[in-house]
């Protein structure tokens, strides 16, 4: 694996607070993409904006579902543009585009152009979600990791992998080491939404859940270690 999109939750980014984006929390996951970028590895980022504002949450409170998806879309933005203004003051040379068109800040997506800036060494964090209405940020992120055809998607999570049942509620959860897309399926494992997941399946791009929060488990899985998260793919 040499490319990589790193798909990161907006509500990790709030740490203790629940909502924002903590500082600490945000130099953590700097610090992570830093090491990786560091091995030569290349680095895509899609975040959620969960900690500022959900659409489908404000559609349950009386938003305008489509108004209150570009609200979301306008979110991941903010956080892109943390990321990168924190990667920039490490000097780690970033570039940010988007599938909304935010001309002052965040280039138009372009999977061509993506890529080049890929090539170039350039961590790209890509916002705006798929810069339509209805659609996660877990599609958004598979539809840019096939877009830059990343090798493999990074989900990080809060928890080292998949299980067979929520390890936060079941002590007694067995997680699984690897796992097949149909095997998820049939199990009905919730790794990502269904679009998603379909997506990653009928492309075969394969899925890496881990915890994020865990210091070096990216760079270690991306150098080979097998003992952490959970691989899910077509094998």
């Amino acid at each position: 694996m040499k490319r990589i999109l790193l798909k990161l939750s907006g509500e990790s980014l709030s740490g203790s607070t629940n909502y924002g984006i903590d500082a600490e929390r945000l130099s953590y996951y700097v610090d992570e993409v830093e090491k990786v970028v560091k091995e030569n590895f290349q680095v895509a980022i899609v975040i959620g904006g969960g900690n500022i504002f959900r659409g489908v949450q404000g559609a349950q409170k009386g938003f305008d579902r489509i108004q209150g998806d570009y609200m979301g879309m306008l979110a991941t933005t903010i956080n892109s543009i943390a990321l990168k203004s924190e990667l920039e003051d490490r000097g780690i040379k970033a570039r940010l585009m988007s599938g909304l068109p935010i001309e002052r800040v965040a280039e138009a997506m372009e999977s061509s152009k993506a890529v080049e800036y890929l090539n170039s060494g350039y961590v790209v964090i890509i916002s705006g979600g798929t810069g339509n209405p209805f659609f996660t940020t877990d599609t958004a992120g598979v539809l840019r990791a096939l877009e830059v055809k990343a090798d493999v998607i990074m989900k990080g999570t809060r928890v080292d992998g998949v299980y067979d049942k929520d390890p936060e509620k079941y002590p007694d959860a067995v997680k699984y080491d690897k796992l097949s897309f149909d095997n998820a399926i049939a199990n009905n494992l919730k790794i990502m939404d269904q679009t998603a997941f379909t997506l990653c399946k009928e492309n075969n791009l394969p899925i890496i859940v881990f915890d994020i929060n865990v210091p070096d488990a990216l760079l270690n899985i991306l150098k080979g270690n097998d003992n952490i998260g959970t691989f899910v793919s077509n094998f």
